[in-house]
């Protein structure tokens, strides 16, 4: 887990442009955002991917979707609409191995996404 890239953010050890915190959740804005609106929502706590969600993080997992409400009215994209998406595994868009919700708003989204 030393080498959780979002584990150093929690710790404060890398920069990252906070947006929200609780005491279990951490937002912060994506360094290569896809829209005007890109925030990553994370767990304070590792979980490698969804495949590793246990029931024990059932009540975590919904504390994420919570705080994406509350970013996206934050954000003032709530109203017109937003999009959050997790990824699982390298083959769908994975690259930091700590589950992560992606918050995208501020512009139309097609369907089906990439």
């Amino acid at each position: 887990m030393s080498e959780d890239l979002f584990l150093k953010i929690i710790d404060r050890q890398i920069p990252a442009d906070i947006v929200f915190e609780t005491e279990d959740v951490l937002a912060f804005r994506d360094i290569n955002p896809q829209a005007p609106v890109h925030v990553l929502i994370i767990p304070k706590v590792h979980i490698r991917t969804i495949n590793d969600i246990e029931q024990e993080h059932e009540a975590l997992v919904g504390k994420l979707f919570t705080a994406a409400r509350e970013i996206a009215a934050q954000e003032g994209v709530a109203e017109d609409g937003y999009r959050v998406v997790m990824n699982c595994n390298e083959g769908a868009g994975q690259s930091v191995f700590h589950i992560h919700l992606h918050l995208l708003g501020g512009r139309g989204l097609t369907w089906p996404p990439g």
